[in-house]
């Protein structure tokens, strides 16, 4: 069975940072490509970083510079570090991965960007 388990959400003031995990369980993890999402209140799910099975990555504009996707296939496990935290960077973080035609989300951590 497939599992995906995101944590490191929380409340966080302007310019601070958090680190996201997403534990992965049930898939190889090396096929996959992995990507972060976010939903903010009101709006729709959107793709925050992607990382490939190769370790290439990709942004989205309003993160470059401030967050970093990366992977440990040792430990089956993504994470994103998120510097220069904003406002507008609150938003449920949901973890995905994919590979062919297969796709799994975890359940989501709340990150609150707040003073």
């Amino acid at each position: 069975q497939v599992q995906l388990v995101e944590s490191g959400g929380g409340l966080v003031q302007p310019g601070g940072s958090l680190r996201l995990s997403c534990a992965t369980s049930g898939i190889i993890f090396s096929n996959y490509y992995m990507g972060w999402y976010r939903q903010a209140p009101g709006k729709q799910r959107e793709l925050v970083a992607v990382i490939t099975s190769g370790g290439g990555t990709n942004y989205a504009d309003s993160v470059k510079g401030r967050f970093t996707i990366s992977r440990d296939n040792a430990k089956n496990t993504v994470y994103l570090q998120m510097n220069s935290l904003k406002p507008e960077d609150t938003a449920v973080y949901y973890c995905n991965a994919y590979y062919r035609f297969s796709t799994a989300w975890g359940q989501g951590t709340q990150v609150t960007v707040s003073s």
